[in-house]
């Protein structure tokens, strides 16, 4: 859903990060808070008011903060996205889910740059005055740095599932590199023009308020307020330290004795003692091979705190209806077949992914299909349910153009003809605090040349073809920022499936081989993918920059250091887990840590539209089509529902969209695990809501990274001999394998 709670995630772009909105009440003159599931919280009396659409006053108890863009800034802001780079994608692998380093980047910015500048010790460049803006700064470079993670959590390790790469990703480092540093920059570069039309020409007629960006924008004010606004952040960052520290700790220490720390296989269990003392356990090893066990997960556990409980049960829902429901009843009625267990009759495996004969498939082959096909069809009607708005937006675009065209016409007449130029909004930055045109539009000129020089060479793609990419990535990237402005949605897995399907029959046409054909329409979705995650990034960023009065040409070069960070970050990691967890590059391992439900979705669509027979089971088909039919009307009925101000009963209804993403993962725990979260956080927001207020969202942000950083950690151990697979025990786990 890319949804960017600002999550992404190729799965589900929710990223899962808090939204709060900050909405005005003209009448009242007071600022209105609401959670991301749209409760609102306690209306507090203020003296000014932040209107989410223009810049907010400036605060004049603030000191002059000179140079923002300081070496510490984004030196912290790279380190700390390349925190959430590496948490994401642990968290993305085994999952599909991605989390945005916002807040986190802007948090934590303020923790550490905040006690270094009320240090007695005086170190100019390390101890200064630490303002909003510069805070901003960080945030930028952290999201930018914390970026990139969408393509190797899918469409890059889909290619080595199909052998289109080389058998190790060590001797493709090079290529990664290259892709990703080309696809990051060209989406930053043409990013920039499309800054003043989202955030300033038509954000407040399309409503692009940019929920995450502004929630960010905020918090970074008030944590510098002259008022408590500093002992609330500290009450803020200890909390985030302590779940984080918890998580983390968890995590690394789980991996010596997973099924006890980590997982619990609790039908596993009852059949072992049922066996041990001679007694019938019906059904305990049938829940078991079904995948039904708890998995004590922080991440999944704290993103439930966020996301709230409609998306939780959306996901546990749909876990029940996939293999409680319709797994079972394929395998009753030999529509699907597993594998049973040479050491333990009984116990089955039903997630083979290996197809040599469509007849004879295995349940997550078979709903695998419907699960992409209904997210794909839900993610398409989503836009057209949105039709006036995208119609609008492209009508501002074509007006904004004339307009630039009439002013570049008035500066080449003669000086005496020209017309005082005047403008309703216009913007707050002066030119000399602008992107100029020579250094964003030179870049896309060369970033576009440099990607069908290594499309071309790399990956060999014909020019017309790495032309059709770019031109892609572009438009798909213009709806993707819409999106997010409007529902702090971005549908990244959309922008790269919409390629996958537009390249495939392209291809098709041309007559080329298979694996070329694959190769082709893999790298086409990474491209177009990778372009709109980045260049949505940086909108977020300078709707943040706008809000506190940054300078839109120091956002920009944090946020290329950031991407330069990433460019290297992402594939690196990507080696290291490969290195660590050789399943990730397999299409059916017997075991792994890792689901990798986004892998199996990109493969799926590349298998689909460049094979010369369509590979999925005709049940299957028949299926998809109409559960996919069914998905689009449920959202309609949302959608509906939401316009008339009737979200209570709208909030009654399934994400379809979550709720299909349960159909492509292989197993349930992530669902009870947020269910668990989501619990947890409708208890504690009802006793206590301004307690929830205060550290809520620092507990979950915390436990996510935690989690991921231990994921890291518990890599560089396997990849080193001494983690848990050398030196654990599967007490616990089924056949000893958890």
């Amino acid at each position: 859903m890319s949804k960017n709670a600002h999550g992404q995630s190729d799965g589900v772009e929710p990223m899962a990060q808090p939204s709060v909105i900050a909405e005005i009440d003209e009448k009242k003159t007071d600022v209105r808070e609401y959670d991301i599931n749209g409760s609102e919280k306690a209306s507090v009396p203020e003296v000014e008011v932040l209107d989410p659409y223009t810049p907010f006053p400036i605060d004049l108890t603030q000191p002059d903060e000179g140079n923002i863009l300081t070496v510490r800034a984004v030196f912290l802001g790279c380190t700390l996205g390349a925190l959430v780079n590496a948490s994401n994608l642990y968290l993305g692998l085994k999952t599909g889910w991605l989390f945005g380093a916002n807040l986190f980047g802007a948090l934590l910015g303020f923790a550490i740059l905040k006690s270094l500048s009320r240090s007695p010790l005086r170190i100019p460049g390390l101890t200064d005055h630490f303002g909003p803006m510069e805070n901003n700064i960080v945030q930028t470079a952290a999201a930018a740095a914390g970026g990139m993670g969408i393509i190797f959590v899918g469409g890059i390790p889909a290619l080595y599932h199909l052998d289109l790469m080389s058998e190790s990703p060590k001797d493709d480092f090079g290529k990664l590199v290259a892709i990703t540093f080309c696809a990051s920059l060209f989406g930053i570069s043409f990013s920039v023009p499309l800054r003043k039309f989202f955030i300033i020409d038509v954000a407040r007629e399309l409503s692009l308020i940019f929920p995450t960006a502004t929630a960010t924008a905020v918090s970074i004010r008030a944590m510098h307020s002259t008022g408590d606004g500093y002992g609330q952040a500290k009450k803020k960052i200890r909390a985030l330290a302590i779940s984080f520290g918890c998580s983390f700790g968890l995590r690394v220490i789980s991996q010596y004795c997973i099924g006890v720390l980590w997982d619990w296989h609790i039908f596993w269990w009852i059949h072992a003692i049922a066996t041990a003392c001679h007694v019938p356990a019906p059904g305990a090893l049938g829940a078991q091979s079904w995948g039904w066990f708890i998995e004590f997960t922080p991440a999944f556990i704290g993103s439930g705190l966020l996301v709230g409980l409609n998306s939780a049960m959306s996901l546990f829902f749909g876990g029940v209806f996939s293999w409680a429901i319709v797994g079972p009843l394929l395998v009753k009625y030999g529509a699907a077949f597993g594998r049973e267990s040479e050491e333990t009759p009984g116990l089955w495996s039903y997630l083979n992914m290996n197809v040599k004969d469509l007849d004879h498939v295995s349940p997550r082959y078979w709903l695998l299909w419907p699960g992409v096909f209904a997210m794909i069809l839900v993610s398409m009607a989503e836009l057209a349910f949105n039709y006036k708005v995208i119609g609008a937006g492209f009508a501002a675009g074509y007006r904004g153009a004339l307009g630039a065209v009439n002013k570049l016409r008035k500066r080449n007449q003669p000086e005496q003809t020209q017309e005082k130029d005047t403008k309703d909004d216009q913007d707050i930055f002066e030119a000399h605090e602008q992107v100029p045109f020579w250094m964003w539009g030179s870049m896309v000129a060369v970033t576009s040349v440099l990607i069908c020089v290594i499309l071309g060479k790399m990956y060999h793609f014909t020019v017309g073809i790495s032309i059709l990419s770019i031109l892609f990535a572009f438009i798909f990237s213009f709806l993707a920022i819409q999106c997010t402005g409007a529902s702090d949605t971005t549908p990244v897995s959309t922008v790269a499936k919409a390629s996958q399907l537009v390249t495939g029959g392209v291809t098709k046409g041309m007559g080329i081989n298979l694996k070329a054909a694959q190769t082709i329409n893999l790298m086409g979705g990474c491209v177009a993918g990778a372009a709109a995650s980045q260049s949505t990034d940086l909108i977020n960023d300078f709707k943040v920059g706008y809000l506190l009065r940054t300078p839109p040409r120091k956002q920009w070069y944090a946020q290329i250091a950031g991407s330069i960070v990433a460019v290297f970050m992402a594939p690196g990691l990507f080696i290291l887990f490969a290195t660590a967890y050789p399943c990730i590059l397999t299409v059916s391992p017997k075991s792994c840590a890792f689901g990798a439900p986004s892998i199996a979705a990109w493969r799926a669509v590349t298998e689909a539209v460049t094979a010369p027979r369509f590979p999925v089971p005709q049940g299957s088909a028949i299926f998809s089509l109409v559960y996919g039919i069914i998905c689009v009307l449920i959202s309609l009925a949302r959608h509906i529902l939401n316009l008339k101000g009737k979200e209570k009963i709208a909030n009654c209804l399934p994400n379809t969209m979550i709720f299909s993403l349960a159909l492509t993962l292989p197993y349930t725990q992530y669902g009870t695990a947020m269910i668990m979260g989501a619990g947890a956080a409708a208890i504690w927001k009802a006793k206590a809501p301004d307690h929830w207020n205060m550290y809520g969202t620092s507990i979950a942000s915390g436990l996510i990274a935690g989690e991921g950083i231990g994921g890291v950690l518990n890599a560089l151990f396997e990849v080193v001999q001494i983690g848990g697979g050398f030196y654990g025990t599967a007490f616990g786990c089924p056949d000893g394998e958890c």
